[in-house]
C-alpha cells in the first residue's frame, strides 16, 4: 500500500500512481507532458443527457460505496487498479481525501467514478458503468458538485473520446502546474 502522505504530496506536485499489470502490478508514478482536464466553465452536456439527468432516472450518491465504485472501475480486462491501489485510495477515503460519485438504480450501484480532492482540485481517477449513461450521469453529478463548491480544477490525467464530448482538453505540463498551484492555494 502507498503511504497516504506520499500519495497526497505526489498529487500536489502533479504526479499520480498506476499499477502496471505487465510488471506484476508494480506501482509507477506518472506525470504526462500533456495533461487532460475538463474546464468547469466550459463543461458540455448534450440535451439528451441533461434531460436524463434532470429526470432523476438514477439515484445519485456521494460515497455510498466507495470501494465498490473502485472495484467497478477495476472490472475490465486491462486495468491499472491493483489491490494495492484499492487499499491506498480506500485509506485516502477514510482520511476524507478520496470520493466516489455514484449512480444507483433499484438499490444497485450501476455506475460511478472516484478521485482525490485537495483544496479546490479534483483528480479524477477512473469511471465505470453497468448501465447505459450511468458513468456520464456520475460525471455530470461531479461537475455540478465541483461548481457549487467553487472548485477550480478537474484533472482527468489523460483524455479520451468519452471525455472529449464533455469538453476535455489537453494542457502543457507547465500550464497544468500553474492551474494546480492556484487550485491548491
Amino acid at each position: 500500500m502507498l503511504d497516504p502522505a506520499e500519495l497526497l504530496y505526489a498529487y500536489s506536485k502533479g504526479y499520480f500512481p498506476m499499477a502496471v499489470p505487465e510488471d506484476n502490478n508494480e506501482i509507477f508514478w506518472f506525470k504526462p507532458d500533456m495533461r487532460g482536464i475538463i474546464p468547469l466553465e466550459t463543461f458540455h452536456i448534450s440535451k439528451n443527457l441533461r434531460r436524463l439527468f434532470n429526470k432523476g432516472y438514477f439515484e445519485l450518491r456521494i460515497n455510498g460505496d466507495f470501494e465498490g465504485t473502485m472495484r467497478g472501475c477495476a472490472e475490465r480486462e486491462d486495468t491499472w487498479i491493483s489491490q494495492d491501489i484499492i487499499d491506498s485510495y480506500t485509506k485516502l477515503y477514510d482520511m476524507g481525501y478520496a470520493f466516489s460519485f455514484e449512480t444507483w438504480r433499484e438499490g444497485k450501484l450501476v455506475g460511478g467514478l472516484y478521485g482525490v480532492s485537495m483544496g479546490k482540485a479534483f483528480f479524477g481517477e477512473s469511471m465505470f458503468h453497468k448501465e447505459t449513461d450511468a458513468s456520464k450521469i456520475a460525471l455530470v453529478f461531479l461537475v455540478q458538485f465541483l461548481k457549487e463548491n467553487k472548485y477550480r480544477l478537474l484533472d482527468t490525467q489523460y483524455i479520451n473520446v468519452h471525455l472529449l464530448q464533455f469538453g476535455a482538453v489537453e494542457v502543457a505540463n507547465d500550464e497544468y502546474e500553474e492551474m494546480l498551484a492556484r487550485a491548491l492555494e
